[in-house]
Parts: structure tokens; sequence; C-alpha cells
């Protein structure tokens, strides 16, 4: 299920005055995850278009050396 069809599936409420949108648990998670793709995607772009503006030179794009960050990562 797409993260739009979670968003037509929501289905509305009405308590002490305030109209409250109600989706399962499982599919508030599965938005979340279609979230997180969509702004990974987005970091994605940004970091390809720095690469082409930057001519292909990833130091130059402001990329670090693999070799120079990989104690940092997990």
């Amino acid at each position: 299920m797409s993260g739009l069809d979670i968003l037509q599936s929501v289905q509305f409420v009405t308590a002490k005055g305030k109209r409250l949108a109600v989706l399962s648990a499982d599919d508030w998670e599965a938005l979340i995850e279609w979230l997180e793709t969509l702004e990974d995607l987005q970091a994605a772009r940004q970091a390809i278009a720095e690469l082409k503006a930057a001519g292909g030179d990833r130091k130059r794009a402001g990329w670090l050396e693999r070799r120079g960050v990989s104690g940092e990562l997990g």
C-alpha cells in the first residue's frame, strides 16, 4: 500500500468537538516508512545535483572520502 493509499484510508471521528483522523498502527508505520523513503530520495537528488554542479568532482561537491569517515559509520 502506498502512502497515498494510506492517506485515503484515514477515517475521521469527532470527539469533544474536535475532528480527529484515525488509521491503524500498521498503516501509520507504513506511512512513516513512505515519508522516510521520500526524504531519502530528496537527499539523494540533492547530492547528485551538487555533484553535477561540481563537474563530477566529489571533493568539490563536499563529499567526504570513505576512508576518512569509515570509523564513524555504525
